[in-house]
């Protein structure tokens, strides 16, 4: 499994929460964390057309999840059901996640499946921690260990 994001998160307590999330994901899945180079313009959309392409060329080995404000809403418990059935068909998955101007169409496009991490839109470094938050979480749904409560 694979997180391919765009940029590295700036903000400290932000990064040294998704550091612990990343470590207690890690614990239940295999999981390769990748930061693509984000992109600085005036121009948004050759910024996001650079970025997509980076992200797609990161995880074009595999099954590629878009988490899109515009993709499927999962309960956490349907998440980690669909998240263990992907696993157990033995693909690799990347989880891919744009950065300030969002996804590129292209990536979009070649996504298998795209999810939304919440209704409303996330900033990337906030959609990172949500990701890994319930990676870690499906990880204790699918072991069924205390840590989510229904």
């Amino acid at each position: 499994m694979r997180l391919v994001v765009v940029g590295r998160v700036r903000e400290p307590a932000l990064a040294e929460m998704i550091a612990s999330y990343e470590t207690r994901a890690i614990r239940y899945w295999p999981l390769e964390i990748v930061e693509v180079k984000e992109e600085h313009g005036r121009d948004a959309a050759v910024a996001m057309r650079r970025e997509g392409e980076r992200l797609l060329e990161r995880a074009a080995d595999s099954v590629l999840i878009a988490c899109d404000e515009r993709g499927d809403s999962l309960s956490s418990t349907a998440f980690s059901e669909w998240l263990q059935r992907l696993r157990e068909g033995g693909r690799d998955v990347s989880f891919v996640i744009g950065g300030a101007y969002g996804l590129a169409p292209a990536v979009r496009e070649a996504a298998a499946r795209r999810i939304t991490l919440a209704p409303f839109t996330l900033p990337h470094e906030l959609a990172r921690l949500v990701l890994v938050e319930q990676l870690y979480r499906a990880g204790t749904i699918v072991r069924r260990e205390p840590y989510h409560k229904a």
